[in-house]
């Protein structure tokens, strides 16, 4: 039985550069149209973590996206993401000098790609590659196989 997706919100840091990463993600924002992606302005941690915080609404739940964050296999994801498909789920990508540790004390959940450091641009597709994933794990398709 198909599990609900949430509605997802990505605010990320900065503007994708490389024209094969903005390939990759404009292939998976077709696939997730459940899926809403705004750019701000690269400036310093503290006034990015200022303007996210200017762009949250009521019924957002706010997910930073951060190395030290809790870890997920991608059927985990799936499930967790499935729990939370009553809501609309806020992630935030930081810029290249991170997230502000103020940012990172308010908020409840961080979730990490990898204990690795990636490029804020390649962790703004692996992002929707995992999303994308945990959809397809939801309503049972092949894709995750």
């Amino acid at each position: 039985m198909a599990q609900s997706f949430p509605k997802v919100k990505i605010i990320a840091v900065g503007k994708v550069k490389k024209a094969w990463l903005r390939s990759g993600i404009a292939v998976y924002t077709q696939r997730l149209p459940e899926v809403e992606i705004v750019e701000i302005k690269d400036a310093d941690p503290e006034r990015e973590a200022a303007k996210l915080q200017s762009l949250l609404q009521a019924q957002d739940m706010l997910i930073l996206m951060a190395e030290e964050g809790q870890s997920f296999n991608s059927i985990q994801l799936a499930k967790w993401l499935g729990q939370q498909a009553s809501g609309r789920l806020t992630f935030f990508i930081g810029g290249p000098a991170g997230i502000s540790p103020s940012l990172k004390q308010q908020t409840r959940q961080q979730i990490s790609l990898s204990a690795m450091t990636f490029p804020h641009e390649l962790a703004r597709l692996m992002l929707l590659e995992q999303l994308y994933r945990a959809k397809t794990i939801l309503q049972g398709s092949r894709y995750h196989k």
